[in-house]
């Protein structure tokens, strides 16, 4: 079996541009979820820390995840992302091993 692509990314906001933070990307959630090739598309926000946002994306194919990624909005977002996070983006990219649960 091939194993799928994605990543685990932080996002640490600005303390005063969370709550901005979080309704961008709320509306992009399912959206992200339609797209072609979306596996799993998650978005968490930290209980201890909530300037911290987490997202765990996995995706058919790196072919599919760079399609997703130079789309319109994220490829804006991308550029104007200093103006809600406090440091740049925490990404570790990831094979996914293990069959999906998103289909039980």
């Amino acid at each position: 079996m091939t194993p799928l692509h994605g990543f685990i990314l932080h996002a640490y906001t600005q303390p005063e541009k969370a709550d901005a933070f979080e309704a961008l990307f709320r509306a992009y959630v399912p959206l992200s979820r339609q797209e072609d090739g979306c596996i799993e598309y998650h978005m968490l926000r930290d209980q201890l820390d909530p300037t911290l946002f987490i997202f765990y994306e996995i995706w058919q194919s790196r072919e599919h995840l760079a399609v997703h990624e130079n789309l319109p909005h994220m490829k804006q977002f991308f550029e104007q992302r200093m103006d809600y996070l406090a440091r740049d983006f925490e990404v570790r990219m990831i094979d996914m091993l293990s069959p999906s649960s998103a289909t039980r």
